[in-house]
């Protein structure tokens, strides 16, 4: 499975300079917040891959103006063909708004979805909008990362935690690829990256190990095929 994952600033050969060959070989389409929502309409209607997103900190217009065609992930375990996304946008909150959260409404938003990942048995990507506190993340309180997220990371050891927040411009405090203690790959998705997933780095569709949602999965499979 081919990802495009995209965050914080629009990528200029990918709209300005828009070829479709460069959406071709796209599954799947991720994007980590702080994106125009026109940004993401045109890479949905212009490629064959869905959009899954998460809000940024900026992403307060998306009220008014949702990406139309793509589809909002936040506090949910997402299932793709078999692959588990967790979706938890939003920046530690530095002042009143949408989309930034305390440490402690992080910890709530978890708790809630904690009921989805149980039932799914886990999930293989954990799609943010901040980094996990103390890999990537700066020292000044708009740009710190979670700590929630390093007590998740080391529960369910997902394959990789896609974030941004942190712009290559920002200097040392950017790092594109890190590995966490807990084995997961950290992304992070400024600009864009290009994740390449292999089949056996996640569960085929229906087979997560969880009795009653492979059930649940069988049987809206066997409607779905029913309905063609």
């Amino acid at each position: 499975m081919r990802i495009l994952c995209i965050a914080d600033e629009e990528n200029k050969g990918l709209w300005d300079h828009f070829d479709k060959g460069k959406l071709k070989d796209i599954d799947l389409i991720l994007s980590a917040g702080d994106l125009h929502s026109d940004y993401l309409q045109f890479l949905v209607t212009m490629g064959k891959a869905p959009l899954l997103y998460v809000h940024g900190n900026h992403d307060q217009g998306y009220e008014k103006r949702p990406p139309l065609g793509c589809e909002c992930i936040e506090d949910k375990v997402y299932d793709f063909k078999g692959l588990r996304i967790l979706g938890l946008g939003g920046s530690l909150r530095y002042k009143p708004g949408d989309h930034m959260y305390t440490e402690q409404e992080m910890q709530k938003r978890i708790q809630k979805v904690r009921k989805d990942i149980v039932l799914k048995n886990g999930f293989d990507v954990l799609l943010t909008h901040a980094p996990v506190k103390g890999y990537g993340d700066m020292e000044d309180l708009p740009h710190q990362g979670f700590q929630a997220f390093e007590d998740l990371l080391q529960k369910y050891k997902p394959k990789y935690m896609i974030h941004g927040h942190i712009h290559k411009s920002y200097g040392a405090a950017y790092k594109q690829e890190s590995i966490h203690s807990s084995g997961t790959k950290i992304i992070n998705a400024f600009d864009k990256y290009i994740l390449d997933i292999g089949e056996d780095e996640y569960p085929n569709e229906g087979k997560t190990g969880s009795f009653l949602y492979d059930l649940y999965k069988q049987v809206t499979n066997k409607k779905g095929r029913g309905s063609t």
